[in-house]
């Protein structure tokens, strides 16, 4: 039987480092999704400007790894089904997310293990979060 190592933090907010982190993050994954023609449907997704996303899913990051709650202050619970329902989100879609998340986390030296970690909780709510083809 092998033994879980516990996290060397309380909180994934903690072990990324606190909000600069989930800053350069955020900022490098809708950076990747602009340049990368590998995201190309991803980004045609997000209509002409992806600032109102950027800064959404950083308020929202810093909650949901266990940092203040800025989205939650600002607009109330998440929803993220009901608030993602007038998006397309298939198979694709949900694919080219975490690729390009995972890409930022690489590019931003999220340590390995919290990648690991985020990157299957990220497939979890993505895969939720279809609405085509299910």
């Amino acid at each position: 039987m092998q033994i879980e190592e516990k996290p060397p933090f309380d909180t994934p907010f903690e072990w990324i480092g606190g909000e600069a982190p989930v800053r350069r993050l955020v900022d490098r994954f809708y950076d990747l999704m602009d340049l990368e023609p590998g995201y190309a449907e991803l980004r045609a997704s997000h209509g002409s400007t992806l600032e109102d996303a950027r800064q959404k899913l950083f308020w929202f990051l810093c909650g949901w790894l266990g940092g203040p709650d800025h989205y939650v202050e600002r607009f109330g619970h998440p929803r993220l089904r009901m608030r993602h329902m007038p998006f397309s989100i298939g198979i694709l879609e949900r694919d080219q997310w975490v690729a390009c998340m995972d890409q930022a986390m690489a590019e931003t030296e999220v340590p390995p293990a919290l990648r690991e970690r985020l990157k299957n909780s990220f497939m979890q709510t993505a895969d939720w979060m279809r609405n085509k083809g299910v």
